[in-house]
């Protein structure tokens, strides 16, 4: 795994032992395998950006925390440059770019997620509680939400609820970038 991936996962394991949480009562709470958590906080598996805003939640600390160590300050309004934000380098299928890591006890995480040609070709899908809203700046986009499967172009969004299983896969030739904003 990266490096970053491990650095999130130590800072996993030290949020829940300074919590007082066995990896099976985090895991429970988590919704997730006792073995699936393991992989986690020992950083032998990408950890789905889901788990870690539940994961954050529970332990009470902001997303930006977990990721970079560094808690946000920011309360009144957090300005992102263009190609800025923190990068989320730890998933396979997509590209994160957190766009307001630096607001303090965010409502909602708004991404920017790029989606290479080639990538989640067998459409592996995910689920979390709350909901999503993609809007495609640039490329084309195959989104499946539940058994639904939907062709986005630059333009077109979708809201829906995120406890129903949902892929994302680029579509042609040339990467697929979109807005994501993920409500808890």
């Amino acid at each position: 795994m990266s490096d970053q991936v491990m650095q999130i996962a130590t800072r996993i394991k030290a949020l829940r032992e300074l919590s007082d949480y066995t990896v099976e009562e985090a895991a429970n709470e988590l919704g997730v395998r006792v073995d699936e958590y393991y992989s986690y906080e020992n950083g032998s598996n990408d950890i789905p950006i889901s788990f870690l805003l539940k994961f954050a939640a529970l332990f009470g600390v902001d997303t930006t925390t977990v990721l970079t160590g560094e808690a946000p300050r920011l309360s009144v309004c957090a300005l992102t440059r263009k190609n800025m934000g923190v990068d989320i380098n730890r998933a396979q299928h997509y590209t994160y770019k957190n766009l307001a890591y630096n607001f303090n006890h965010r409502k909602v995480e708004p991404l920017m997620v790029t989606v290479v040609p080639g990538a989640n070709s067998n459409m592996e899908t995910n689920s979390h509680s709350g909901h999503e809203f993609n809007y495609v700046l640039e490329g084309k986009l195959r989104l499946q939400v539940g058994s639904q499967i939907m062709e986005l172009s630059e333009g077109d969004s979708a809201y829906y609820d995120s406890m129903h299983p949902h892929a994302m896969q680029a579509i042609g030739d040339t990467p697929c970038r979109f807005i994501a904003i993920v409500i808890p």
